[in-house]
């Protein structure tokens, strides 16, 4: 917004024709008491008062989800009949099936529960050869401990809590592997609650990847942003930076695409105020004006006095820098910074009002 000089003849006699326009009781003025608004130039004014309230959300209840919570509610398995099944597995009772680990050590199942609970494990029983009635299959790649856990999930659902936490990458692995969508939601929440560190987030978030966990991948990536420094000293970036360059130089660009939006929402906080500022300053130029305020206002206007409180706040800034205006006798080019402000208020204003044949504020017309 283009501001005139103050050492034009036109703007001497607009200003001495602006002081007489208001009644003003004499007050010692500060400097530092004049208001600092419209540092740079702007054409709008944020109404945060203005904005309509949304509209409810709608209802989402409906029978059908109310149905399904029924039969949810009566589909809960009773402790004895999961400690059957865990009983089932420990005792091995009428197994079929051997099942070879990393350690060669066998682990025995029954064919029919491990078909039913993976589908992929019933391919791999029934394309397996039998052995004088007994059916081998190998599951290699993790240690003998994962897989008995893995195994005993499958019967019960059941687990050992400190085994969980120890094996719960190998487990999330088996689960994918295997289809195991029960055990593989156990995993992923116990990673994202309790086992996510800087040490392991890299490792966790490349397996997050491989056994499709948006979520859990999304975490990860979160983590590594907000504290880049720490997580690329840790072994595991070292060696995700030799073996997968290219998830490398995703991280740092996500990293720098972190940073530009904070910047951009910090500076859409910094327009806000200034808004907020320009609005406070119309409104109260409006009332100083209109209804006078303390120590000044329009001519004939009886006034309130200084030790009146007043409802807006940008009033006696405003107050002080009416005053500064009125009497100002700079003429130096370039003008003064003050004057420039007040003339900025006065002709942002006049672009804004709609009643400008009745408006109170000086030179408005």
């Amino acid at each position: 917004m283009a501001s005139p000089y103050v050492d034009s003849p036109w703007l001497c006699a607009a200003t001495e024709s602006f002081g007489g326009c208001f009644n003003a009781q004499i007050e010692e003025v500060k400097s530092t008491n004049v208001l600092n608004v419209l540092e740079a130039p702007t054409s709008s004014v944020y109404d945060t008062r203005n904005i309509p309230k949304p509209p409810p959300y709608p209802n989402t209840t409906s029978k059908t989800t109310s149905h399904c919570k029924r039969i949810s509610a009566s589909c809960s398995v009773p402790k004895e009949t999961k400690d059957t099944w865990d009983r089932l597995f420990k005792e091995a009772y009428g197994s079929d099936v051997y099942i070879i680990t990393e350690s060669n050590s066998c682990i025995p199942a029954h064919c029919n529960v491990l078909s039913i609970v993976s589908p992929v494990l019933g391919t791999i029983l029934q394309q397996s050869k039998v052995k004088n009635g007994i059916r081998y299959i190998s599951i290699l790649g993790v240690p003998c401990e994962a897989v008995h856990v893995f195994i005993r999930f499958l019967y019960s659902s059941c687990f050992e809590e400190d085994e969980m936490k120890k094996f719960v990458l190998h487990l999330l692995v088996l689960s994918h592997s295997y289809s195991v969508p029960s055990l593989k939601r156990v995993c992923i929440d116990l990673l994202e609650q309790d086992c996510l560190t800087r040490e392991n987030v890299i490792d966790v978030l490349q397996l997050a990847r491989s056994c499709d966990a948006p979520r859990l991948s999304l975490i990860c990536v979160r983590m590594v942003v907000k504290d880049l420094k720490s997580v690329s000293s840790t072994e595991g970036w070292k060696v995700m930076r030799r073996a997968n360059p290219a998830l490398e130089q995703e991280l740092v660009e996500s990293v720098v695409e972190a940073d530009s939006r904070k910047q951009e929402r910090l500076r859409k906080i910094e327009e806000r105020k200034v808004y907020l500022q320009l609005y406070e300053a119309m409104e109260a130029l409006l009332h100083i004006c209109r209804d006078g305020c303390r120590t000044i206002g329009p001519s004939g206007k009886m006034l309130k006095g200084s030790h009146v409180a007043c409802d807006f706040p940008a009033c006696k800034g405003l107050e002080s820098l009416v005053r500064h205006f009125s009497k100002c006798k700079s003429r130096v080019p370039g003008g003064c910074i003050h004057c420039k402000r007040m003339w900025q208020l006065l002709e942002l204003h006049s672009r804004m009002c709609d009643e400008p044949d009745s408006c109170k504020v000086p030179l408005c017309r």
